[in-house]
């Protein structure tokens, strides 16, 4: 009798820790699915590089606010996709030493056009894996194509080229060449303002 009665006492036992254990593995694997994705605050960078002379000399910059609005995710991608951004132009910053560069930029070139004061837009990404953004200037809203990459750390690194033709932005661009005249004219004596920028940006990712 008293072999029966440990017999079934260890049944008991065993089926109480394996329930356990599915419970366990249960919520580990709710925990898992449900687990999502935000950006770490500050971890934002966007820069520009714009380009002067006939020779095409680099003049790099960045802005140093960006406001972001976004839902976390299940993936990268779901976190990204639809995530809006504003740049305020007035966080321009090109680390010119006479402190005389920004200032140019924000009058002869963001004042000349129309609902400027900040550069606003949209990601999204198709089945394909490509990635667009949906970027306002100028009054005017078209696409921009970015490539992108993430890394094993999940930074997410984005580059691409506005053409600035695009956004109607040639008369403002005009007008930034004629103030910086000297300052873009090369050695053959022509003074050149280019219309591409090419525009890289990353942000980090942390799981939750």
């Amino acid at each position: 009798m008293k072999k029966i009665q440990i017999a079934a006492l260890g049944l008991l036992l065993v089926a109480a820790f394996s329930c356990k254990q599915t419970k366990k593995e249960e919520e580990k694997t709710e925990e898992t699915a449900t687990a999502t994705y935000s950006i770490v605050e500050d971890s934002t960078d966007v820069r520009f590089t714009a380009y002067k002379t006939t020779e095409k000399v680099p003049v790099g910059g960045t802005f140093q606010e960006v406001e972001l609005t976004y839902t976390a995710g299940e993936t990268p991608l779901e976190t990204l996709d639809g995530l809006e951004f504003s740049i305020p132009v007035s966080s321009l910053f090109t680390n010119d030493a006479t402190n005389t560069r920004d200032p140019k930029i924000i009058e002869f070139f963001f004042e000349k056009m129309a609902e400027t004061q900040s550069i606003t837009g949209t990601f999204s990404f198709d089945a394909d894996n490509s990635c667009t953004v949906q970027l306002s200037m100028n009054g005017v809203s078209t696409e921009l194509p970015m490539e992108y990459e993430i890394t094993d750390d999940n930074h997410v690194n984005f580059s691409g080229t506005m053409d600035l033709k695009k956004w109607d932005a040639l008369e403002a661009l005009a007008s930034l060449n004629e103030a910086c005249k000297v300052l873009h004219t090369g050695a053959d004596g022509v003074s050149k303002t280019w219309e591409d920028v090419a525009i890289t940006g990353s942000v980090l990712l942390e799981q939750e």
